[in-house]
C-alpha cells in the first residue's frame, strides 16, 4: 500500500464483487492477496453467530491463507466485507472488532459501492483498481 492507497487488480476487484453479491443476504468476508498490488480475491468463510449483521472469517481458512500466501511471497494487503443491505461505511462493530493494522475494504451493495478505511480510526483509504497488479 503505497502513500495511502489500496491497489488492486481488476480481475481481483470484479472477483470480490462477485463474491460480496453472491453472498448476499449474508456479509461475505475476504481478503485481497498480493505483493505490491492485490493479485486476488481470496472469499473466506463467514463463522459469526448471525452472518446476516456480522461477519467473522473462519480462524483455520484464515490461517491457511496466510501460510499459502507467505509460501508464494504474497501477503495479505487487505480484508473485505459486505454490508449486503448497507452503506460502504464502518459501523460501530467494524471499529470495535478492528484488529489487523491493514485497510478493511467494506462492499456497500445498497449503494453498489465500495470504500477502504483503517479501523478503528475510520481514516478512508484510497483504492486503485487497475488492469494488471504486479
Amino acid at each position: 500500500m503505497a502513500g495511502g492507497t489500496l491497489c488492486v487488480g481488476k480481475a481481483a476487484w470484479d472477483a470480490a464483487w462477485e463474491h460480496v453479491r453472491r453472498e448476499r443476504p449474508r456479509e461475505a468476508v475476504g481478503a485481497f492477496v498480493g505483493r505490491q498490488c492485490a493479485r486476488r480475491a481470496v472469499p473466506l468463510p463467514n463463522v459469526a453467530g448471525d452472518p446476516r449483521v456480522a461477519y467473522r472469517a473462519d480462524p483455520a481458512a484464515l490461517l491457511r491463507l496466510l501460510r499459502e500466501a507467505e509460501a508464494a511471497g504474497e501477503v495479505v494487503l487487505a480484508f473485505y466485507h459486505s454490508h449486503p443491505f448497507g452503506l460502504a461505511r464502518p459501523s460501530a462493530r467494524d471499529r470495535a472488532e478492528a484488529y489487523w493494522p491493514l485497510p478493511y475494504v467494506i462492499f456497500g451493495l445498497a449503494e453498489d459501492r465500495a470504500r477502504a478505511y483503517l479501523l478503528p480510526s475510520g481514516k478512508e483509504v484510497l483504492i486503485e483498481v487497475v488492469d494488471r497488479a504486479l
